[in-house]
C-alpha cells in the first residue's frame, strides 16, 4: 500500500494532530452546511414559482441562473483561494451561500428570481471550491484517503436539508422556512469560522512544485491529467443528476409503481451514496485509489445497467441502490486528485466540469428518451460510468497515491 494510503498524520507529534482534527471537523461542518443549505432551496421550489407565477419553461430559465453563477465564479474562486488560503474564502462564502438563499422567496417574478439566483449560484459554487481545496491541503496533511467522509457530509447535510424542508413545508412559507435557513447557517458559520481562520492551510512536508515553478511542458501535462480527473466527476455528476429528475418518471411510467414509491427511488440512490461515501475511507485505504475508481465506475455501470432495464420495480429499486454505492466516490477522489496536482486551480477545474455533468445529464437524457425510450436513455449513465472506469484505468500510472 502506498505511503500516501497511510492512516496517520504528518508528524507523530500530538500537538500537530490537534489543529488537524479541529480543521477536519470543520470543514466538515461547512460541507454539512453546504448540502443543508442548497436541499432547503430545492424543496421550495414549487413554492417560489407558484408565487412568481413562472411557466415551466420561464421557470428552467430563471434556475439557469444557479447553474451560470456556479460556473463563472468557480474559476474564479481557484485563483481567490491562492492569494487569500482557501480557509478565508470558504468563511467568506460560508457567510454569502446563507444570507443569498433568502433571497428567492423575496422575488415576484421569473427575470427577478433568475437574478437573484445568479448570485445564489455565485456563492454555492464559490463554497464548494474553496472548501474542497482546503480539503485536499487537509487530506495531503493527514496522509489519509478522507475526502469521501466531506462529501458523505454534504450528501447528509442535503437528507436533513430535504427533510426538514418537507416537514416545515406545510406550516412556513418560503420566506420564513429559507430565512430559518439563513439564522442557521450563520450561526454555524460563526461558530466554526474561527478555526478556519486561526490556522493556514496545512501543507505535507513533501509537496509537489507549485504550477509556475515546472517546466511549461510539465505545466501543461499537468493541465492534461487535471481535466481527465474533470471527466471522471462529469460522469459521475451526469448519472446524479440523471437519477434525480429522472428515476421517479421511469419508475412510475416504465414500471407502474405507486407515485410513493417512485418518489422514494432517488431517496434510495442518494442513502446508498451516502453509504458508500462514509466507507470511502476505509475502501481507498484497502484498495487504493485507481482501483476504487475502476471498482466503483464498473459497480455504477452494472448497477444503472439493472436500474434501466429491470422489469420489476423492486429490481430496479437495487439498480439503483448498487448505482449509488458505485458512483459514491468517483467525484470525491477526483476533485482530491485534480487538486493534489494543481492545487485550488485544479480543484475549480473538475468541480466546473463535474457541475457541468450534473447540468447535462437532465436534458440529455429527455432528448435521448423523446428519439428512443426513457429506459434506453438512462442506459447512457451506465455507459458513463464505464467511461469513468476506464479513466481511472488509464490513468493508474500517473495518479498519485493509486
Amino acid at each position: 500500500m502506498p505511503l500516501l494510503n497511510k492512516p496517520r498524520t504528518v508528524n507523530a507529534d500530538a500537538p500537530r494532530n490537534v489543529p488537524l482534527t479541529r480543521l477536519r471537523i470543520a470543514l466538515t461542518v461547512f460541507f454539512a452546511l453546504d448540502g443543508f443549505v442548497f436541499a432547503g432551496w430545492v424543496v421550495r421550489i414549487p413554492a417560489i414559482k407558484a408565487q412568481t407565477g413562472a411557466s415551466a419553461s420561464a421557470l428552467g430559465l430563471a434556475l439557469l441562473g444557479v447553474s451560470a453563477g456556479a460556473v463563472v465564479t468557480m474559476m474564479l474562486t481557484g485563483r481567490l483561494c491562492r492569494r487569500f488560503g482557501s480557509h478565508t474564502v470558504t468563511v467568506a462564502c460560508g457567510v454569502l451561500l446563507p444570507l443569498t438563499v433568502a433571497l428567492p422567496p423575496l422575488t415576484h417574478s421569473p427575470v427577478t428570481l433568475g437574478l437573484v439566483l445568479l448570485v445564489f449560484g455565485a456563492a454555492y459554487g464559490g463554497i464548494n471550491v474553496a472548501m474542497n481545496s482546503a480539503a485536499v491541503d487537509l487530506v495531503a496533511a493527514l496522509r489519509r484517503p478522507v475526502m469521501p467522509s466531506f462529501h458523505a457530509a454534504f450528501s447528509l447535510g442535503g437528507m436533513v436539508g430535504s427533510g426538514l424542508g418537507g416537514l416545515v413545508a406545510g406550516h412556513l412559507s418560503p420566506t420564513r422556512h429559507l430565512l430559518a435557513i439563513t439564522v442557521i447557517g450563520l450561526i454555524v458559520t460563526a461558530v466554526t469560522a474561527p478555526i478556519l481562520l486561526r490556522h493556514r492551510a496545512p501543507r505535507p512536508p513533501e509537496q509537489l512544485p507549485a504550477p509556475a515553478e515546472q517546466p511549461r511542458d510539465t505545466r501543461r501535462g499537468t493541465r492534461g491529467i487535471v481535466l481527465v480527473f474533470g471527466l471522471i466527476a462529469l460522469c459521475t455528476a451526469y448519472g446524479e443528476g440523471a437519477l434525480a429528475d429522472w428515476s421517479a418518471l421511469h419508475m412510475e411510467q416504465d414500471l407502474g409503481a405507486h407515485p410513493g414509491v417512485a418518489a422514494a427511488s432517488y431517496a434510495c440512490f442518494a442513502f446508498a451514496m451516502t453509504i458508500g461515501r462514509l466507507s470511502g475511507t476505509a475502501l481507498l485505504e484497502r484498495l487504493g485509489r485507481t482501483r476504487t475508481l475502476v471498482a466503483g465506475g464498473a459497480t455504477g455501470a452494472a448497477g444503472m445497467l439493472l436500474g434501466a432495464l429491470a422489469p420489476s420495480v423492486w429490481l430496479a429499486l437495487a439498480g439503483f441502490v448498487i448505482t449509488g454505492i458505485g458512483l459514491a466516490n468517483l467525484f470525491p477522489v477526483a476533485v482530491e486528485r485534480a487538486g493534489a496536482l494543481a492545487g485550488p486551480t485544479g480543484v475549480a477545474a473538475a468541480s466546473t466540469l463535474g457541475y457541468g455533468g450534473m447540468l447535462l445529464g437532465p436534458p440529455a437524457i429527455g432528448f435521448m428518451a423523446d428519439w428512443f425510450s426513457l429506459p434506453a436513455a438512462l442506459t447512457s449513465v451506465a455507459l458513463l460510468a464505464a467511461v469513468a472506469a476506464t479513466i481511472g484505468f488509464a490513468t493508474r500510472r500517473v495518479a498519485v497515491g493509486s
